[in-house]
């Protein structure tokens, strides 16, 4: 796990924005260039890890295998650089169109958009391995998005974060057991040395789930990644396609790489070829979904508006409380022999974020934090800025039936808001329940079969005229209990 930092006024010469993400290993940033005028993105490594050698060398590999490939299609980075504390940083293109899984959690896409995507997402894998690079780690959240061309009408995609890429020379004597599950190639999740034809895998898992609405593969763990089975057909759900298609992505997911197609170029070609007449003109099918930000920094999503007509009472000196509950994060790291040579396996199953303020912290499941904003929010009959966090699986979390994530924001108030907000989507209301939580007043209110799963309220009085509201959304309700029992506060 790593604690993220609060927001800081510069990373090098750098102004920052606004928190975009935290991962496992580093946190990044919007920042501004003020000599350029450009919006960038700021890598920055997390600092627990800056002592891990392995780690540290793994982060300034991946500037360095960035900087060797020339591709519209891979994230370029700009400078490098190191903090007054040592910590290396990386400073990259900015995509203010947000990723390929923000995507999938909102209004997915259109066929002619998907073979778009593939087709932009395998002109930058080629260009990888044309350098000899391997990027190992395909998946909707390492296709980014960024507008282009004349009034920035156009969107390009670009691939992102090759923290566990690794140069295809070296690969045959240094061998990493990690990737996503569900979107590794079997010899990956085997150990064995992984070639091309590994990211060929994954980027045919990426057009499965695109073209036809489903992943073909849903795995729990590298062990069930190894021996996938066959993939169900892409022509379901309404959707139908030619046999041709079907082929073509059958081929790229067969489990033995010397099966699949002789290269992600081959690939791409032949999918566009059997798409035929739904394809259209390269790069006229990816428009901007997301409005322009003219100021560069974006709020995090919020949750339901939380229905409170009282009067705020007079402003007291808050009591010092401990936290709600501390919770710790699930973290393996593990080294070991695999095959003969040497292993690493790099599993997050949890982070813990802060807000900017340093007085809301939440751990989440990893892959809820596609989208992390710590800046501080108005709270509804207020004036004033207080401490809010909000980490979900993309920005418009609160939005998609898809969507998960959690809402954590202080209030001003001395005694508990007499409403808690509805949810009529849903299909099952129960009763709020009072309660006392580290020893604060408090009311939980449970809403079941909503479109995305469940929906928790929650608000407690943790200080003599502070209320700590929290919304949680999630598939299932085991996961949205340990998100909310995370929450912890500080300084109160």
């Amino acid at each position: 796990m790593h604690k993220v930092s609060a927001l800081p006024d510069r990373l090098g010469r750098y102004a920052v924005r606004r928190r975009i993400g935290v991962g496992g290993f580093a946190t990044v940033w919007l920042a501004y260039d003020e000599q350029l005028d450009s919006p960038v993105a700021v890598k920055v490594l997390a600092d627990n890890w800056s002592q891990d050698h392995g780690i540290r060398t793994r982060f300034v590999e991946e500037g360095r295998y960035l900087r060797r490939v020339d591709s519209p299609h891979v994230v370029t980075v700009y400078d490098a650089g190191e903090l007054e504390d040592g910590r290396p940083y990386l400073v990259m293109t900015y995509a203010d169109q947000g990723s390929l899984a923000d995507r999938l959690n909102g209004d997915g896409l259109e066929v002619a958009e998907a073979a778009e995507v593939v087709r932009q997402v395998g002109a930058g894998l080629q260009a990888l391995h044309d350098r000899g690079i391997l990027h190992r780690d395909v998946k909707p959240g390492n296709v980014l998005f960024r507008t282009v061309g004349d009034g920035g009408r156009g969107v390009r995609a670009m691939l992102g974060d090759l923290g566990l890429g690794k140069a295809l020379d070296v690969s045959s004597r240094l061998t990493m057991i990690a990737g996503s599950p569900s979107y590794v190639a079997p010899e990956q999740a085997q150990g064995e040395t992984p070639g091309a034809a590994a990211d060929q895998y994954s980027l045919a898992v990426i057009t499965h789930y695109l073209l036809s609405g489903q992943m073909p593969f849903h795995h729990t763990d590298l062990s069930a990644a190894a021996s996938p089975g066959p993939p169900p057909p892409l022509s379901q759900g309404g959707r139908s396609y030619p046999r041709e298609v079907e082929d073509v992505v059958r081929r790229a997911l067969s489990p033995a790489p010397a099966d699949r197609w002789p290269s992600v170029a081959a690939y791409v070609d032949a999918l566009l070829a059997a798409l035929g007449d739904r394809v259209g003109a390269p790069g006229a099918a990816l428009v901007p979904w997301q409005p322009a930000d003219p100021e560069v920094t974006q709020a995090g999503a919020r949750p339901s508006p939380l229905p409170t007509e009282r009067p705020l009472g007079d402003p007291v000196l808050p009591r010092r409380r401990r936290g709600l509950v501390i919770t710790a994060c699930a973290v393996a790291l593990a080294a070991g022999g695999v095959g003969g040579w040497l292993g690493f396996r790099a599993l997050d199953d949890h982070v813990t974020v802060t807000d900017a303020r340093d007085v809301l912290t939440v751990t989440v499941p990893d892959e809820w934090d596609g989208s992390v904003a710590g800046d501080p929010w108005q709270p509804p009959d207020s004036e004033g800025s207080f401490p809010a966090l909000s980490v979900g699986t993309s920005e418009r979390w609160v939005d998609s039936e898809r969507g998960q994530g959690v809402f954590a924001g202080i209030m001003p108030g001395d005694d508990l808001p007499d409403q808690l907000p509805g949810h009529p989507e849903c299909d099952e209301h129960e009763e709020p329940v009072e309660d006392t939580i580290d020893g604060d007043a408090g009311r939980t209110a449970w809403f079941s079969g909503c479109p995305g799963g469940v929906t928790v309220e929650r608000v407690v009085q943790v200080a003599g005229n502070r209320v700590l509201w929290v919304q949680v959304r999630s598939h299932d309700r085991a996961t949205a209990t340990e998100v909310l029992e995370s929450v912890d506060t500080h300084g109160l």
